[in-house]
């Protein structure tokens, strides 16, 4: 699979540039001047990212900066105030969001059974007859769960739960999937479950977009990092390379466990 760096708006060398746009893949989903009000504040604030196909893009900051909302933005969970999301050059409409999916930290169990629940998304979907079957029964696989098919999916543990979900989401075949924080309230073997999920699901070519505050996941499984700050974008660049020498005050003093108040936010 090809990949290359996450595309941000910052200077570069000419060759570099070009470099990139012979080589990069495909911009999925992206955001322009992206903002959004509620309650007289302004939450996300002049947001400018592309989403590339085949990289995981891991969604950094404090508690409260803005991670979930942007999430659902670029979802179409809700709409923004100003600005826009493009999915494919175009702007994000009901096709758009059927190539995409999102699981939640707390997974949404319908009051089925484990099976009930992939059928249920399957059929939304339009998926039917053998190759729903089909679907199902891959999911099951992926998930670890085919002994559990009949049981109530929210009598599972928080683990299973949250690998059912990853495993409903991705068999409706999208190209970009939305997590958020998948594994906060998880242990470490649920974790590593949720993980490798992840990885099979990158390695079969779907996008992904995390929003994290574990800086070990975002080093495990990420490639490219965004860190956000009172609703704005204050530093992107390679998982590694911000992790291990962020650029901005906010991002530094994250990661070094500092309170940081801007004056300007």
């Amino acid at each position: 699979m090809l990949e290359t760096e996450f595309n941000v708006r910052s200077p570069a060398p000419a060759w570099r540039e070009e470099t990139q746009r012979a080589a990069s893949p495909e911009v999925l989903l992206e955001t322009r001047a992206l903002c959004f009000d509620a309650g007289g504040r302004r939450l996300i604030d002049r947001i400018d990212i592309d989403i590339r196909a085949g990289r995981r893009t891991m969604i950094m900051g404090a508690n409260g900066t803005g991670k979930s909302l942007l999430l659902r933005l670029l979802h179409g969970l809700i709409s923004p105030t100003r600005g826009e999301v493009l999915w494919r050059g175009r702007p994000l409409d009901r096709r758009g969001r059927h190539a995409q999916a999102m699981v939640f930290q707390r997974p949404v169990m319908l009051r089925r059974s484990v099976i009930a629940n992939l059928r249920f998304a399957l059929a939304v979907r339009g998926f039917a007859g053998s190759e729903r079957t089909a679907r199902e029964t891959e999911a099951l696989q992926r998930a670890q769960l085919e002994g559990l098919a009949v049981r109530q999916a929210r009598v599972l543990s928080a683990g299973e739960q949250q690998r059912l979900a990853v495993a409903r989401a991705l068999s409706c075949a999208p190209r970009i999937l939305f997590l958020d924080e998948p594994t906060a309230s998880l242990d470490p073997g649920s974790t590593h479950a949720v993980e490798q999920l992840i990885r099979e699901a990158h390695a079969d070519g779907v996008t992904i977009v995390l929003a994290t505050h574990d800086v070990g996941q975002a080093r495990r499984i990420g490639d490219d990092l965004v860190f956000l700050h009172a609703g704005r974008v204050v530093e992107t660049g390679r998982v590694s390379d911000v992790l291990d020498a962020p650029r901005s005050e906010a991002a530094r003093a994250w990661l070094e466990g500092r309170l940081y108040l801007d004056s300007s936010s």
